[in-house]
C-alpha cells in the first residue's frame, strides 16, 4: 500500500508537462458526445514464463453517449499457445460527475467500472482485467489540465473470478487496489492555426497494483509519444518497464502500439 501514498503525493506536488489523452490510462474527460471511436491496441511484451515475447491485440469500440457518459466494448487475443487465440472480452463505462472549467484550464473527476470475462488459464498473481482475468473493477479518476499541461491519477478496486473452466488458484489473492499517475505535454504545435495540424504529445505514466490479501505489489513506468492527426486519428507508441514487483507476472517489459479513429456526431 505504500505505493498508493506515493501516487497521491506525486499527484499533488509533481509539476510535469502533459496533455489530456493518455496511452495506458483513462482521464476523467470522456469521448466526445455522439462520437464512435474504433481502436486497435497491440503489445509485444517479454514472457517470463515461456521465454520470448507475447503478442496481444485488443480491438475496441467506444461510444460517447453524452458529455458525461461513455461506454467501451473490448475483445482480447494473444499468441501464448503458439497461435493467436481469443481470450475474452470486457465492458467499460465512465461517468464524469464533477467539472470546473476555466479559460485555459479545467479540473474533472469521474467514476468508472469494468466487467471482464476470460477463458485462459490463470498463470500469474497480478490481476489484469484487460485480457488476463475475469472479474470487475470500480474506481475514481481525477484530471487537472492547465494550458498544455495535464496530470491525471486514478484509484480502483478489482475483484477476480474463475476464468471459465479454470478455477482461481487458492494461493493467489482475488482482490487488489490499482493506482495510476499519468503526466505529459503537448509538444507540437507551439501555436494552433488549424484543427488539421498534427499534435505531438509526450507523456510518462506510472501503473501499480497491490493485492489486498497478502500485500504483494508491482509498479511499472511507461514513457510514450502520441500523434493526433486531423483531430480524428490517433497513434500511440509506448514502452513499459517494470520498476518493482513482489508477485509473479507473465508479461512485463515491452512495447505498445495503439491506433484509433473517431467518427464525430454519429448518434446526435
Amino acid at each position: 500500500m505504500r505505493y498508493l501514498s506515493v501516487v497521491f503525493i506525486l499527484f499533488i506536488s509533481l509539476q510535469i508537462d502533459a496533455q489530456e489523452l493518455f496511452v495506458m490510462t483513462e482521464p476523467a474527460s470522456n469521448a466526445p458526445a455522439g462520437s464512435i471511436g474504433a481502436r486497435l491496441g497491440q503489445s509485444l511484451l517479454k514472457n517470463k514464463v515461456n521465454g520470448g515475447s507475447t503478442y496481444s491485440v485488443a480491438p475496441e469500440v467506444t461510444w460517447g453517449i453524452n458529455k458525461n457518459v461513455m461506454v467501451r466494448a473490448s475483445s482480447y487475443f494473444d499468441d501464448m499457445n503458439d497461435g493467436l487465440d481469443y481470450r475474452g472480452a470486457g465492458l467499460y463505462a465512465k461517468y464524469r460527475f464533477f467539472s470546473v472549467d476555466d479559460l485555459q484550464s479545467h479540473f474533472r473527476m469521474a467514476a468508472y467500472g469494468r466487467y471482464s470475462w476470460n477463458n485462459a488459464e490463470i498463470k500469474q498473481e497480478a490481476i489484469d482485467m484487460n485480457g488476463m482475468n475475469s472479474g470487475y473493477e470500480a474506481g475514481l479518476v481525477a484530471t487537472q489540465l492547465i494550458k498544455k499541461v495535464a496530470i491525471s491519477s486514478s484509484v480502483s478496486y478489482s475483484q477476480a473470478f474463475n476464468n471459465g473452466d479454470y478455477s482461481f488458484p487458492n494461493n493467489h489473492g482475488k482482490r487488489a487496489v490499482n493506482y495510476t499517475l499519468s503526466a505529459g505535454r503537448l509538444m507540437y504545435p507551439k501555436k494552433y492555426t488549424s484543427f488539421k495540424q498534427t499534435n505531438i504529445n509526450t507523456m510518462l505514466e506510472f501503473v501499480g497494483q497491490t493485492i489486498t490479501e497478502n500485500g504483494q505489489s508491482y509498479l511499472d513506468v511507461v514513457p510514450s509519444v502520441q500523434f493526433i492527426i486531423n483531430s480524428q486519428a490517433r497513434i500511440d507508441l509506448a514502452y513499459k518497464k517494470e520498476l518493482y514487483s513482489s508477485m509473479s507476472r507473465i508479461n512485463t517489459d515491452g512495447v505498445f502500439l495503439k491506433l484509433e479513429y473517431t467518427f464525430f456526431n454519429v448518434t446526435q
